[in-house]
């Protein structure tokens, strides 16, 4: 494979025209698909198996222009201090408001609340429920307008109004946050480089990566069905990634540089080493990704194959586009060891000779492994404490910031009816099968009243048919409890025996239901998720490495660092520490896709550092080095480019902490300190650790299997017998198919 990407980074150097050109004529091909595509609506969610997705298909296919995938909206009225939702003035209001709310063109029914009896016991909170034919983010501007609107002018009467539900849902905003992370990657970059033009590429590059990725995604949204978080969470690992394996083969150029050689060999090797790593980086990332798929939740999996090949564009930028920029650069990069004149007059950085921080670092370790290691591992232990009471869920209005009118309205509603209203149950009794539907319908009815931590239990609505009917359970619990989830569990238990009784099938949905059958799911895959995607990457980095305990180490290191930005996730989301540094105004349970969405991508990031610091270490022991100067070797060469590529990337998950999603606040946290815990704790103490106590043992492999195993060359040893000189350009473009 060395020879191969040596062979195409000298072609891409040589022929820059042409593959700045290929990339430029991609980027403008996404952004015009991007440009002409239809505007998407809402990613449709569903989760195939589950009772509740079950219990969601019967009443489209027995309830006919039900619309159960429209939007919603509950305008709650609250009264004056010292009056009443049934005094004359407050009752025109709202009369007066459900009347205007009926005559949009979208809405397919507007309740009463005087005539539904929704209003509270005392008299001082009552709501409307308006249903749409769209959903939230399909419904048009001037829909949601007039729900303002009708909101606006209640309240000029007196009234407390506030819009609860999904018709108002906005587009996720990351905030001026993001862009503080892409400009502490650029004075990061600037600072490692000592180049304003060399730290400029890896940036330039992966904004052009993201560019593709994230354009291609916008055109093939609404064909696909993507949301706009899929767009949002590839910008984030696409920006990431592309600015560190960039960084890689910049940093292996100038190295190459200061050796001596000429540019287009010096990018040759560059691309042929390091590219190397970044390809085999670049794999486990997309392993990690795509391996979502196994939780066999449509919008996990289109969210991670997104994010896969957005990952994928950027190994193929580091690996075509860098080089071709290299060439344009000329003599401006200059070799390691070196300023820019701008920066520092193009003098030597440092004294010749002198160890860097990395190489006194790593001799520490190397001197003190034991010590280093048990630190390391108490450390991380103690951050995932926390870990231990994880609780999972999916947020609803109550996790909204306090300034949103949704947030208010689910506060009102909570006063007025109880914490349960906001998260009815419905229940769906199917009695096709069923001598007497009617007979069916009562008992479901009374059963569940007889329940536990049931406030409420509405009549059961059949359809026309008369053969299956709708009842709505309110529970004395907030939606996101554990109580109303042994509620769901209670009720289904009731089912089965009805089923059993009356071969009538009794199911439960709603958002509730959805959240709790959707948190299992992802419970039930998370260990086979594990199991396929590590089992790939140890298979992966056994080639790689050609070494049985290097990827063992690796794979525990990650466990250690995933479990510990678990720790610090639930410390701060669910225990409220630093939450108001964070801008967590409520705290709660964990996402329920954040645990599996967390390892996936901080498994194929962390195998990235792990590629390429170890593969430097691995390179000089192939070379002959001693195993404890192979870890020095390792770290001189590689823990300056590695420590800055994780504070590049901690700076750009950091930026979106800033969103108002909720789901992207905690993912930008979570992969920023687990970017942290792994890349500062585990990679650059833990594993120099490990490897200096087993010494030459780390790179045993087992004979009959170093003979079965591909050799794929990532250390470049095949590029020692090659000369300096430009090889043919025929060979170059015949091995490269061009």
């Amino acid at each position: 494979m060395a020879t191969f990407l040596y062979k195409l980074g000298r072609l891409a150097f040589r022929r820059r025209h042409f593959a700045a050109l290929i990339w430029v004529a991609l980027l403008t091909l996404a952004g015009v698909g991007a440009a002409s595509a239809p505007v998407a609506g809402s990613s449709s969610f569903s989760m195939p198996g589950t009772e509740a997705q079950k219990a969601f298909d019967l009443l489209e296919s027995r309830f006919p222009g039900m619309s159960a995938d429209g939007a919603t909206a509950r305008v709650v009225f609250k009264a004056p201090a010292g009056e009443k939702m049934a005094d004359k003035d407050n009752k025109a209001t709202v009369e007066k408001a459900v009347e205007v709310l009926g005559t949009g063109s979208e809405v397919t029914s507007v309740t009463d609340p005087f005539k539904t009896r929704a209003v509270s016991k005392d008299g001082t909170v009552a709501y409307a429920s308006v249903r749409y034919e769209v959903s939230g983010m399909e419904l048009k501007d001037a829909s949601k307008d007039a729900l303002k609107e009708a909101a606006a002018d209640a309240r000029h009467s007196g009234l407390t109004v506030e819009v609860g539900g999904d018709a108002l849902q906005a587009t996720p905003e990351t905030g001026s946050s993001e862009v503080i992370g892409i400009a502490i990657a650029a004075v990061v970059l600037v600072i490692t480089f000592g180049s304003l033009l060399a730290a400029g590429l890896p940036l330039l590059t992966a904004l052009i990566g993201v560019g593709i990725g994230v354009s291609t995604i916008t055109a093939l949204a609404s064909a696909l069905d993507l949301g706009s978080t899929t767009s949002t969470l590839a910008m984030m690992i696409g920006l990431a990634v592309g600015i560190d394996y960039a960084l890689f083969i910049v940093s292996r150029y100038r190295a190459e540089l200061a050796e001596g050689r000429e540019r287009e060999e010096a990018a040759g090797r560059a691309v042929g080493t390091a590219g190397s790593a970044v390809v085999f980086a670049g794999l486990t990332v997309v392993i990690a990704l795509v391996g979502l798929s196994v939780v066999n939740i449509p919008m996990l999996t289109k969210m991670g194959v997104a994010a896969a090949g957005t990952v994928a564009i950027a190994v193929l930028i580091a690996l075509t586009l860098v080089p071709a920029l290299l060439g344009y650069a000329g003599r401006r990069v200059q070799p390691a060891g070196q300023k820019s004149k701008l920066l520092g007059g193009g003098r030597a950085a440092k004294k010749a000779g002198r160890p860097n921080m990395g190489t006194r670092w790593a001799s520490f370790v190397v001197r003190r492994p034991l010590a280093v290691l048990l630190l390391g591992v108490i450390g991380l232990g103690a951050a995932a404490v926390p870990a231990a009471s994880l609780q999972l869920g999916l947020p609803d209005d109550g996790s909204q910031p306090v300034s949103t009118t949704q947030r208010r309205a689910y506060d009102l509603l909570s006063e007025g009816f109880g914490p349960g209203f906001n998260g009815p149950l419905m229940v769906v009794a199917d009695a096709k099968a069923s001598d007497a539907p009617k007979t069916v319908f009562s008992r479901v009815h009374d059963e569940i009243e007889d329940l536990d931590g049931v406030v409420s239990v509405s009549p059961a609505a059949p359809n026309k048919a008369g053969d299956t009917a709708m009842i709505t359970v309110i529970a004395d619990s907030k939606p996101s409890s554990v109580t109303t989830e042994n509620l769901v569990h209670a009720i289904r238990g009731a089912g089965a025996d009805i089923k059993a009784d009356t071969d009538a099938t009794v199911l439960v949905t709603g958002s509730t239901a959805m959240n709790i059958d959707f948190s299992q799911k992802l419970n039930d895959a998370l260990v086979p998720y594990l199991a396929l995607v590590v089992g790939l990457a140890f298979l992966l980095l056994i080639v790689v490495f050609r070494s049985i305990l290097v990827p063992l180490k690796a794979a525990l290191g990650f466990l250690l660092s995933v479990t510990a930005a678990l720790g610090a996730v639930v410390a701060v989301f669910q225990w409220g520490w630093l939450s108001g540094l964070m801008g967590v105004e409520e705290t709660g349970p964990i996402m329920s896709m954040m645990p599996i969405f967390m390892v996936g991508v901080v498994f194929g990031l962390a195998m990235d550092y792990e590629v390429f610091l170890v593969t430097r270490m691995r390179e000089a022991f192939v070379h002959g080095e001693k195993p404890g100067q192979a870890i020095v070797t390792g770290f001189k060469h590689g823990a300056r480019v590695v420590t800055a590529a994780a504070v590049i990337m901690i700076a750009v998950f950091s930026g979106f902490i800033g969103s108002s999603e909720s789901m992207i606040k905690m993912i930008g946290f979570g992969l920023a300190i687990a970017v942290f815990f792994d890349a500062f704790v585990v990679r650059m103490a833990i594993v120099p650790a490990v490897l200096a106590l087993l010494g030459g043992r780390a790179w045993w492999l087992p004979k009959w299997l170093d003979r079965v195993l591909p050799n794929v060359d990532v250390e470049g040893e095949g590029l020692r017998d090659l000369d300096d000189k430009p090889l043919d350009g025929d060979a170059d473009r015949k091995l490269v198919g061009v």
